[in-house]
């Protein structure tokens, strides 16, 4: 079957600069090439250089002349995202857009990140708001706009109060609607304690989808040595034009969100045919497990005092 395309258009970002987590492959890949392409500086913070020099390359490929920086950023570790903090802070560059993308997923067996969290908890969200808090000097300087990837996991499910860490009874899908649920509660929280500041930041949600990413593929370093049964039937799917988004189109939410022209802050984007796993991008009403303020703000104060790492 015939895949209908479809694309946004991304205006001119000559003199901005982005930082886009997860950018050495998939939807992040894609994200850091279109910002690249229209103009931007485009920082790629990588866990691993080599994957990283690659990711380059490829955009330069397509994109030349693009101005890329990559840096070092191990998201499960949060004295490597004050390392990254630190380095760009130095650099006093404004920050114009920062894409909190990268993600790890479903690890068949509990595993913790360098600081004791459970990987998905620390790296999806932890990491991610740890890295927000570092820039935000830079970002309020740049009056930025954030946008934070959630996952169409986060439709059901919640905050597991009562053993954030999994520790009692881990369960692999359960642990990633937390922590994509705690992506989805902090881009809305930042939104309401930006307008309370002042900090001139615009927050956004978005998710992708679903498409034939490497999240569910081998992943030998989460102990995943094969394919998942999923992640085969969504390539088929994608590949005939089924239900489900391609990789290319994956990232569309998030470019949307961040860089068109009559976004909101506080919006979230995502694919728009039924069901949200596919289809051209655009706002959509928020799941239910993002609709509590309350638990926002407590996720938030329990962020701060966990990764030792305040906003001010």
């Amino acid at each position: 079957m015939p895949r209908r395309e479809y694309d946004i258009t991304v205006p001119d970002l000559t003199g901005r600069r982005a930082v886009v987590t997860g950018a050495s492959d998939g939807v992040g890949l894609g994200i850091a090439t279109r910002l690249a392409a229209a103009g931007a500086e485009v920082v790629m913070p990588v866990r691993n250089p080599a994957k990283g020099e690659r990711a380059a390359a490829t955009i330069r490929e397509q994109v030349p002349g693009a101005r890329l920086v990559l840096a070092e950023l191990d998201l499960s570790s949060l004295a490597s995202v004050a390392a990254l903090g630190e380095k760009l802070r130095a650099e006093d560059e404004p920050i114009h857009f920062l894409i909190n993308n990268a993600g790890v997923m479903t690890p068949p067996d509990r595993q913790t990140t360098a600081d004791g969290f459970e990987l998905q908890f620390g790296t999806n969200h932890l990491g991610h708001f740890a890295l927000t808090a570092h820039l935000l000097p830079l970002l309020v300087a740049g009056r930025a706009r954030v946008t934070t990837q959630a996952s169409i996991a986060a439709r059901s499910g919640a905050i597991n109060w009562d053993d954030l860490n999994w520790e009692r009874s881990y369960d692999g899908m359960s642990a990633y609607r937390q922590s994509k649920i705690a992506c989805g509660l902090f881009g809305l929280e930042l939104t309401r304690r930006s307008a309370a500041a002042g900090w001139g930041i615009t927050s956004t949600i978005s998710h992708p989808g679903v498409a034939p990413t490497n999240l569910l593929a081998a992943r030998p370093e989460v102990g995943r040595s094969a394919d998942t049964r999923g992640v085969r039937i969504i390539r088929w799917l994608s590949t005939h034009g089924l239900v489900v988004g391609t990789v290319e189109t994956a990232k569309l939410p998030a470019l949307l969100a961040a860089t068109g022209p009559t976004t909101e802050d506080g919006a979230f984007y995502g694919p728009q045919w039924p069901g949200n796993v596919g289809g051209p991008p655009g706002p959509q009403k928020l799941w239910k497990p993002l609709r509590n303020p309350k638990e926002a703000t407590r996720l938030w104060t329990t962020s701060e005092q966990l990764t030792a790492v305040p906003f001010s």
